[in-house]
């Protein structure tokens, strides 16, 4: 039986980890990137060392292993994180804890302000920190910049909610009474991300729940630690010069046990996890055997419909970055084209020559130019593979791609598949790589029951001219996802919409709307202002 996307993920992951280790007690620091001028913001911009402490909770520290970041563009260490152990982390909870009975007290706009600032301290540091995320984690440079500004958008909208979080005044049965609705914070927020969105997915947890009136506890992925500690430097910063306990904002850098006891932890009220559909199921589980809350961001097998009056040009546009853009590793990726027969080879031998044009700008994603990056890993790397052996050994053809590059780095073709049923396998699978399915159907109707015909929910889109079709795909019988778009693509959310999916994407939702919910826990409560006691629904007990 053939493992799932994920479980090869989560597998073999592991195993890079300990590549990163072996690797980081046999070098020197003249080897790493942090020693080389090109790199220079790393220490001066960023205050990154050869080897930094991945724990914080007021303090600096670390006692665990020390992992070694590699620049997926070019296969070389970057610096190292001394990660986090058990222990570390319970004295972080601990002391977020603690740092919660001060931050609790603070009137919510006041904690506005605190986030305000550190808005403002993102900006100062925006193209740096942007720079970290493309050499560490891999996507282009105006993407890594991108995503460092919408986890600054994220605290200009926490700062005006902060004056905005409101409860209800409902009108009572019983005469002489009041009927109220309050929301009050949770505590400690346990914060698990990712690593494709190695700030802004912690930005968007962070602002809303600091407003809210939490503390938390971060943990990273380990493969972008240093974007986890670069962060945290700078959160940090703006809380010591406001006289305020570190440990509202910890970190705790680590692996599967930092992320295993977070969920079993009952001092953490709410794990909000970002991952895969495999991982998070075991995450929900374990929060939910303790009665914890979990906001579960999980995977998206995402899906274009392209209906046959669709505007073409704007298809293959959007397409282009949708398929393609952060070489397949944004969980909203666009995984099925969902074609009209009438359109579907014009669509397929436009996106064909769109990638042509698009490989020969495959390079570093810091140089000015490049509009397709690495890989995160070389695990990433093997899911493409073995998904494209599955793709031909079930009968589908590659109309373009296909191949891994002959370079260094992680670097693959971006990759086009023909020939496949709406419900083969491999198509039912979300693959975390830059493959798109080009599928054939009848009509529109025969779209939606394929876009829904897959374990998760999360981004949709369709592209139409029809207004009927736009409304059955917004209504009850039409998409299922958490996101659902017209002639846009399925990526590129804005932060003031609530973000999240439906099914095995988990059910959580992030950023706007009122997804600060989530950090709170809601009262109920009747006041009486009479001396008369009478029960609801009329009811007489005498």
């Amino acid at each position: 039986m053939l493992l799932s996307t994920s479980a090869r993920y989560c597998h073999k992951l592991s195993s890079v980890l300990l590549r990163h280790l072996h690797s980081s007690r046999n070098m020197s620091s003249s080897s790493l990137l942090i020693s080389n001028p090109k790199y220079s913001f790393l220490k001066n911009d960023l205050g990154l060392e050869e080897v930094n402490p991945g724990v914080y909770d007021g303090q600096w520290k670390g006692s665990g292993q020390v992992i070694t970041s590699i620049c997926p563009a070019n296969g070389l260490p970057i610096a190292s994180v001394t990660q986090g152990t058990v222990s570390d982390y319970n004295a972080a909870v601990s002391a977020a804890s603690k740092a919660w009975e001060e931050w609790v007290d603070i009137p919510a706009p006041k904690r506005g302000e605190i986030v305000r600032q550190i808005g403002d301290a993102l900006r100062l540091k925006l193209e740096p920190l942007g720079k970290l995320v493309a050499l560490e984690m891999g996507k282009i440079l105006p993407e890594g910049i991108g995503e460092v500004q919408e986890y600054v958008d994220i605290c200009d909208y926490a700062t005006g909610l902060s004056r905005m979080l409101e409860g209800k005044l409902i009108p009572s049965e019983r005469p002489g009474h009041v009927l109220m609705e309050a929301w009050n914070p949770l505590g400690v927020v346990g914060i698990i991300s990712a690593f494709n969105f190695p700030v802004a997915v912690f930005g968007w947890n962070n602002a809303i729940a600091m407003v809210c009136g939490n503390t938390m506890v971060w943990k990273g992925a380990p493969t972008t630690s240093l974007c986890s500690v670069a962060t945290t430097k700078i959160v940090a910063s703006v809380l010591e010069k406001n006289n305020l306990p570190g440990a509202i904002c910890s970190l705790v850098c680590g692996g599967a046990d930092i992320g295993s006891a977070m969920a079993d932890d009952k001092r953490v009220p709410l794990v909000s996890f970002t991952g895969s559909t495999q991982v998070g199921g075991k995450v929900g589980v374990a929060v939910q055997s303790r009665f914890g809350k979990s906001l579960l961001e999980l995977g998206g097998n995402n899906a274009i419909i392209v209906a046959a009056d669709a505007d073409l040009d704007m298809v293959v546009r959007a397409a282009v970055f949708a398929c393609a853009g952060t070489a397949g590793q944004r969980c909203t990726t666009t995984r099925r084209l969902i074609l009209h027969e009438q359109v579907h080879d014009e669509v397929v031998t436009r996106l064909v020559k769109a990638y042509e044009q698009l490989v020969p700008r495959t390079g570093d994603p810091l140089e000015t130019g490049t509009l397709l990056g690495p890989m995160h890993s070389t695990v990433g790397i093997d899911n493409y593979k073995a998904t494209l052996e599955e793709v031909k050994k079930l009968g589908g053809k590659i109309a373009f791609g296909g191949k891994v590059m002959q370079r260094a780095g992680n670097y693959v073709e971006p990759t086009i598949v023909t020939g496949l049923p709406t419900n083969s396998p491999v198509v039912l699978r979300e693959t975390f790589a830059p493959i798109v399915y080009a599928l054939k159907v009848k009509d529109v109707d025969e779209a939606i029951k394929a876009n829904n015909n897959v374990e998760q929910g999360l981004s949709s889109s369709i592209f139409t001219q029809n207004i009927g079709h736009i409304f059955q795909w917004l209504g009850p019988k039409g998409s299922d996802c958490g996101i659902v778009n017209v002639n846009i693509p399925t990526n590129g959310a804005e932060i003031g919409g609530a973000f999240g999916g439906e099914k095995a994407t988990g059910g959580g939702r992030e950023s706007g709307s009122d997804s600060w919910k989530q950090y709170m826990r809601r009262s109920t409560i009747t006041i009486n202002y009479t001396k008369e006691l009478p029960l609801a629904q009329g009811i007489k007990f005498e």
